[in-house]
């Protein structure tokens, strides 16, 4: 990554800025793409500026710290997300954040894309979180992706739009298009009446192969019927931070729940004996 020229990171930049223009995934001055050119220097889309028609010698120059080290015009305020995402991922040197509008559809009605529906996603990016919703310009956003950043390179941000992450910049763009691919299926899906989803079977074979293949080892996995299923290996339920609701061998029940269906066992009993 840091073998190129700073001039061609930024050439690359102003493609990938024309490429989500032209598709209309952002609008006006929408979205920020940047690009981490050192442990301490990140390259970034200024403020005020309509993606589709930036040069590379309007793109800025900010330290790790969100402050400009180069540039005539000012970094977007949204750079403080990108730079927070650098800081926790390490193998992380491009961020793409955009508003494409169907993945942008399921992130405002609140429904994140992590089921395991298409082969390609399940192999390429796996599930897709809906992060919480968080003020724009705040340290709120990426305190609410950053939850999701250990397993997860592709965010639905809630009321807001999506963002992506890689490698380099085009993996980023790329992980960005598959997303928004998939969420237009699964529109069209849900509107024909139903969305199948790739059993427990299929989808360990397509994990199997994703491993063959030595594919990202940072993988979310995707859910089969609420439960996670990820590297093959035994599902793990969506909440890892509780039972699985799926076995019934522990079952937990309020104090006046256990008092009525006593009452009604009882009840029942008494009944029966009349």
């Amino acid at each position: 990554m840091y073998g190129k020229t700073e001039s061609i990171h930024r050439n690359d930049i102003i493609e990938i800025c024309k490429r989500i223009y032209s598709k209309g995934w952002v609008a006006s001055n929408d979205g920020n793409v940047s690009i981490r050119l050192g442990p301490d220097t990140v390259l970034c889309t200024p403020t005020g500026m309509s993606k589709g028609y930036l040069t590379a010698g309007q793109l800025i120059k900010v330290d790790m710290d969100g402050n400009k080290l180069e540039g005539e015009l000012e970094p977007s305020s949204e750079v403080k997300m990108h730079i927070d995402v650098y800081k926790q991922r390490k193998d992380v040197n491009s961020v793409v954040h955009a508003h494409p509008p169907y993945a942008t559809g399921f992130a405002v009605a609140g429904i994140a894309l992590d089921k395991c529906v298409l082969p390609e996603v399940i192999f390429s990016i796996g599930s897709i979180p809906l992060t919480k919703y968080g003020t724009p310009s705040t340290s709120e956003i990426p305190d609410n992706v950053r939850k999701y950043l250990k397993d997860h390179s592709v965010f639905l941000l809630e009321n807001h739009g999506a963002l992506s992450v890689g490698p380099d910049v085009y993996k980023a763009y790329y992980r960005m298009e598959s997303l928004e691919l998939f969420a237009k299926i699964s529109l069209i899906a849900n509107q024909l009446g139903n969305v199948n989803v790739i059993d427990e079977g299929n989808v360990k074979k397509i994990l199997d192969i994703r491993k063959q293949w030595g594919m990202d080892s940072i993988y979310p996995g995707c859910k089969v019927n609420g439960d996670f299923i990820k590297d093959g290996a035994v599902p793990a339920h969506a909440d890892s931070d509780s039972t699985n609701n799926n076995s019934f061998e522990n079952i937990t029940m309020k104090k006046d729940e256990l008092i009525e269906l006593v009452t009604s066992v009882v009840n029942n009993i008494l009944n029966k004996n009349v």
